[in-house]
């Protein structure tokens, strides 16, 4: 199964922030558990490539990077065990060293021009990001008439009271979202409490 199959599979796609490295062999178990084996670790902390490499060493999670914004961080995300690259824009630079590695890039892709612009680099899917101030769910159904062959990774304001309304369009094949893996819980050590929050959103997502 390639990777953008996956995620379709999974239907959605934890957005994990991790302060400490230390935490990441915990919570990629507390996610399996909880049913959900998929992960996109933002470069947003100086933990991300060590959290990669940790979760992606276990084997029985997908792991992807987030929030890369340079070609280097795509070098160092794969060298990390990263099976896909998530960018909050449309970066050529950024796309085509993901090519150049042979791995998924989900771009951040909101408006026409831009689902354009990365059709013509070559990709089938983009993140449109950030959803809830971009349009919602009403946005990305009104862009997948005239592009009908795009799938979309919507991330950013979504939650339990709104996955339905994106899981409902054909097109989006997975939700991100940060809900089920809050940081302070995951700061605290409490990946009890991830466990229940991942199984309650995965059956969430099942009847969306």
């Amino acid at each position: 199964m390639d990777v953008l199959s996956a995620l379709t599979a999974a239907r959605l796609v934890p957005v994990v922030v991790l302060d400490d490295a230390q935490d990441a062999d915990a919570l990629a178990g507390s996610l399996v558990a909880g049913g959900l084996p998929v992960a996109e670790v933002t470069f947003r902390t100086a933990a991300a490539q060590d959290s990669i490499r940790a979760m992606s060493a276990r084997g029985d999670i997908l792991v992807g990077a987030g929030t890369v914004l340079t070609p280097e961080q795509v070098d160092q995300a794969v060298a990390a065990g990263a099976s896909y690259v998530v960018s909050p824009g449309l970066s050529r630079a950024v796309v085509e060293r993901c090519q150049e590695h042979g791995i998924l890039a989900l771009p951040g892709a909101v408006t026409a021009t831009e689902i354009q612009a990365a059709l013509e680099l070559g990709l089938t899917a983009v993140k449109f990001f950030p959803a809830g101030t971009a349009g919602g769910a009403g946005a990305i159904a009104a862009l997948a008439a005239p592009f009908g062959g795009v799938s979309f990774v919507p991330t950013g304001g979504i939650g339990p009271k709104n996955l339905h309304e994106y899981l409902a369009i054909p097109s989006i094949v997975a939700v991100g979202g940060s809900w089920m893996v809050p940081r302070d819980r995951v700061t605290a050590g409490d990946f009890a409490a991830i466990v229940e929050l991942t199984a309650a959103a995965v059956a969430l997502a099942h009847r969306s």
